[in-house]
């Protein structure tokens, strides 16, 4: 390297030392952070024993949960008692009181056959024997005995339980439970059952078509009740689905998060101009306002809502009460931190023409502020439709303590998918709102 070059560079150091002459942490700050966040991850991975919970988890769960949810069990047993074969559905079945499925077919040698999916997966059983067909192979079973047997070659399917019972897996569609007196068959259907009306509904177990040519130009159902009005009772009242109890609770949910966001925006309101240090000259005032803020939002809407309901018992006052305290603490804070940041020359420009304090505020502050102030209590009524489905499920009210309840049973899963798909139709269509209305305080930048 030439003297030129080294003078050139030694010049070059000189005029720029910001880029030749980094600090430590500017040169190796970055790689640092990022070797550090790495080793924090390994650390977490080890602490919570991820490993473990993956190994131990139960992954097939999320597939029966998910069976559950876009689709139903027809649960019906064949006993072979006094030499017959009996059908027998349980007291509540989604079939109805008297059920006639047409994949159950009274053959004329006496023999029954049930359909899984077409005659090439079914069962066809007499008081003595059994033919489960699957894929067109069929396995023969003996009845009667302490055991069922199968007589011939047994088909890799046909396989015996803990029980000494035999089980043919069909799947998604479902399983037949084969004992030596009866025979369980556990069909899934795609779909969510009498989701319109219940099995007391005079309109159950008709085709669309029938119940639209009833509900439009039909003949009363009942004397005096229009069939229209009649339908909607049954829709309401639905026993199995409860939509009128579940869209009443929805609309607690709404009323909760909208009362507790309004009334905390207007406690907040001025309390953000008492804790503002710009506004307010009062270190102690503003201090404390502050630590208040902070309390408020600190203790979460959960334990609020817990802490309510024990205060007034379950419903959505208690509900409202949290959000309404949740709120107040988040909002004055936000409101505060806003008007401190304010620009004092339109302040100061008011109070030039000897208006008073209270016009200062209104024209000199609030235009500035007002904006924001709606934006963000916007945003929190839309965050807090969320939040009040959450504090309902302990003891609040609202859709969320269905949600809980139809979650407890673990044998309802379709009712919970429902209210799921109502809730987040619901903040769906809140936050189209919001940010429509965002859109036109704030502007929206092309």
């Amino acid at each position: 390297m030439t003297d030129a070059t080294l003078s050139a560079a030694a010049s070059y150091e000189e005029r720029y030392p910001q880029v030749f002459r980094q600090p430590f942490w500017q040169r190796f700050g970055p790689a640092i952070t990022v070797i550090g966040l790495a080793l924090y991850l390994v650390y977490a991975f080890v602490f919570f024993d991820v490993g473990t919970v993956i190994r131990s988890g139960h992954w097939e769960r999320a597939g029966l949960f998910l069976s559950d949810w876009i689709s139903w069990n027809a649960t019906v047993e064949f006993r072979t008692a006094g030499g017959t074969v009996t059908p027998r559905y349980p007291k509540f079945s989604p079939l109805g009181d008297d059920p006639h499925p047409d994949w159950v077919t009274a053959n004329a040698d006496g023999t029954t056959t049930i359909e899984m999916v077409g005659k090439d997966n079914s069962v066809t059983m007499s008081a003595t024997d059994a033919y489960v067909t699957k894929a067109g192979e069929t396995g023969h079973v003996k009845l009667g005995g302490d055991t069922p047997v199968i007589v011939g070659n047994a088909p890799a399917w046909l396989a015996p339980n803990d029980d000494g019972d035999l089980v043919a897996d069909f799947g998604f569609t479902g399983q037949i439970l084969v004992e030596n007196d009866r025979v369980k068959i556990n069909k899934r259907f795609l779909g969510w059952p009498n989701f319109f009306f219940d099995t007391d509904s005079p309109f159950f177990g008709k085709s669309a078509g029938e119940d639209i040519s009833l509900i439009a130009a039909g003949p009363d159902l009942v004397a005096g009740e229009p069939n229209w009005r009649l339908a909607f009772d049954n829709f309401w009242n639905n026993a199995e689905w409860q939509h009128g109890d579940i869209i009443v609770k929805l609309l607690q949910t709404l009323v909760m998060a909208f009362l507790g966001t309004l009334l905390g925006a207007l406690v907040a309101f001025p309390l953000g101009f008492l804790a503002a240090r710009n506004i307010t000259r009062n270190s102690a005032l503003n201090w404390t306002l502050k630590r208040l803020f902070d309390f408020l939002r600190s203790v979460d809407m959960l334990i609020w809502a817990l802490f309510f309901t024990r205060a007034f018992g379950p419903g959505p006052l208690a509900g409202s009460a949290a959000v309404f305290l949740t709120e107040a603490g988040t909002l004055g804070k936000i409101y505060s931190e806003g008007l401190e940041n304010i620009d004092d020359k339109p302040r100061e420009g008011i109070a030039s023409t000897g208006a008073g304090e209270v016009l200062v505020q209104r024209y000199g502050v609030i235009p500035q502020v007002l904006p924001i102030m709606l934006s963000q209590t916007l945003y929190q009524w839309e965050s807090n439709t969320r939040g009040a489905t959450i504090i309902g499920a302990v003891g609040a009210g609202g859709i969320g303590l269905k949600l809980w309840e139809a979650m407890r049973t673990n044998d309802n899963w379709a009712n919970v998918f429902y209210m799921v798909l109502l809730v987040l139709a619901v903040v769906f269509i809140f936050d189209s709102i919001s940010n429509a209305l965002r859109s036109r305080l704030i502007g929206r930048q092309n």
